[in-house]
């Protein structure tokens, strides 16, 4: 993967030049984005990032004391703007719940494909959410998607008793079909294979049963 496809790798070269001017915490970051994205978790190290931006391998440590700390950040920085991915494809529930619980599916997978580093900083070690700054950011973007689900119960008559439920249901299929398309097991070209449409049939199975659970209009 090349660093043209991340458009904040701007930083390594302005480390680089002169990190000791306060560029080094993002230049680290955005090294951190990338070796993620490229060799997933096992291959990031803080060592690596340093080797990346092109500093000493004590450089980092003015920063961030272990991986795990960069790995919060990051993880951080990712669930900020999965939030408000997930928030502006809601867009309040307009016109209807299950339209916008539908544009929330789109931008979840579309996140998924296109911050592959970040992603994993967020799905992969749980442990980066211990941290409470990156478990906060964690906590307001999943809450988006209980207020979608609580939604589209209410709407069809239900009750929001199973918001929660239906929440971490939506989240489970939306991972999975996530990672089952960056692995290249779901290619839209084939049929029956669109990750879109595969989630999209889920949801809506979900949604149905419920909606029944609560008594509301399958």
């Amino acid at each position: 993967m090349d660093k043209k496809d991340f458009p904040g790798s701007s930083f390594l070269g302005a480390a680089r030049r002169g990190y000791h001017h306060g560029r080094l915490k993002d230049a680290l970051v955005e090294a951190g984005r990338m070796l993620l994205a490229e060799r997933g978790s096992a291959g990031f190290t803080l060592a690596e990032a340093a080797k990346r931006v092109g500093v000493t391998a004590a450089a980092p440590y003015r920063h961030f004391p272990d991986r795990n700390a960069l790995m919060a950040e990051l993880a951080r920085q990712g669930f900020v703007t999965f939030g408000q991915r997930l928030s502006s494809a809601w867009d309040n529930g307009r016109p209807n719940a299950l339209e916008a619980l539908a544009r929330m599916g789109h931008a979840y997978l579309a996140f998924a494909r296109e911050e592959p580093g970040l992603y994993t900083a967020m799905f992969e070690n749980v442990g980066a959410l211990a941290e409470p700054e990156s478990g906060a950011a964690a906590d307001k973007a999943l809450a988006i998607l209980r207020q979608a689900a609580a939604a589209v119960l209410v709407e069809a008559g239900g009750r929001p008793d199973n918001a929660r439920k239906l929440a971490f249901e939506i989240w489970s299929l939306s991972h999975g079909v996530a990672m089952l398309a960056s692995g290249g097991h779901l290619d839209p070209r084939n049929p029956g294979c669109d990750p879109a449409e595969i989630l999209a049939g889920g949801v809506r199975g979900m949604v149905a049963e419920n909606i029944r659970a609560t008594g509301g209009r399958s």
